[in-house]
């Protein structure tokens, strides 16, 4: 089977409208660089965005801090999102969190070190091939072997399975991270049944979500993303703590068309329009999840 070739984003970001608050936390990025060997079974051949590319990305939109999440075509080699971690570390500390991928044989003494290197969680990516090594019997004994570090565990899939999938996440003894609207088809809308599954497991108070990837769930790749408006602001008001944003930088998996990270910066300033909110959703709650401390900058 041929493996596709998914688009770059877009090289030239542009400056938001809005201005993002102090010690604003990008929750979800990815670095692809060539240096890294491609995992055999990948779902998709990444486009090259190197860790100078993000932060220039950051610089533009005013972003402060960073988690990089583990990206399935590594695999659980997670050697590039070490590497940006541990750079950007050593010039600002606490700057950098990450979210690996990890196998049910992992060593405590492994899981230090990455916990040592600011990794606070494990991804689950149900979705791509590479992202998920182990089986979801699995998950209970995977809680159990990273509990102690104070991590979470990170859940992408396909948006239709997420009735199916709340049990499993209803019930879990650790926290639960989920991207990008959990993939929720915008034009379904708020009473759909996926979308009132997520905004249950979002009241409970364990389940925290990303409104970032608006491209991969409005009915168009690019702006307006309006039909994602009320989802958005749904989840705020189910639980304003549980709410996490990021850019999804470089929207790897995609192969026609990139929104420019600028614009989908100032489509969260149209969903979230106070000030004291975006910083809840863009310092407190992200700072807290991902045990930043404090910003010092």
């Amino acid at each position: 089977m041929t493996i596709r070739d998914c688009i770059a984003p877009d090289r030239n970001p542009r400056k938001p409208d809005i201005t993002l608050p102090k010690g604003s936390i990008d929750t979800h990025v990815h670095i692809f660089e060539s240096q890294f060997p491609l995992f055999e079974g990948r779902g998709y051949n990444p486009p090259n965005s190197t860790l100078e590319d993000l932060i220039h990305l950051h610089t533009t939109l005013g972003v402060d801090r960073v988690v990089f999440t583990q990206p399935s075509v590594y695999g659980v080699d997670n050697s590039a999102i070490l590497k940006g971690m541990n750079l950007l570390n050593e010039k600002v500390a606490n700057k950098a969190r990450g979210v690996c991928a990890i196998k049910m044989d992992a060593s405590e003494a492994s899981l230090q070190e990455l916990h040592d290197q600011g990794i606070r969680g494990v991804r689950l990516n149900l979705d791509n091939k590479g992202g998920m090594p182990l089986e979801l019997t699995e998950i209970s004994k995977l809680e159990d072997k990273i509990k102690g570090f104070g991590w979470h565990l990170e859940y992408l899939f396909p948006g239709k399975d997420i009735v199916e999938l709340e049990p499993v996440l209803s019930n879990a003894s650790v926290p639960v991270s989920i991207g990008h609207f959990a993939y929720q088809p915008a034009t379904a809308g708020i009473n759909a049944d996926g979308f009132k599954t997520l905004l249950r497991l979002v009241k409970d108070g364990n389940t925290w979500i990303k409104i970032s990837g608006a491209n991969r769930v409005s009915e168009t790749d690019l702006p307006p993303y309006d039909d994602v408006l009320p989802m958005a602001r749904a989840l705020v008001e189910a639980n304003p703590d549980n709410v996490m944003w990021g850019t999804d930088w470089p929207h790897p998996n995609k192969y026609e068309v990139n929104p420019n990270d600028g614009d989908l910066v100032n489509w969260f300033g149209e969903w979230i329009t106070d000030d004291a909110m975006r910083t809840r959703i863009m310092v407190d709650n992200s700072e807290a999840f991902y045990d930043f401390g404090a910003y010092q900058g």
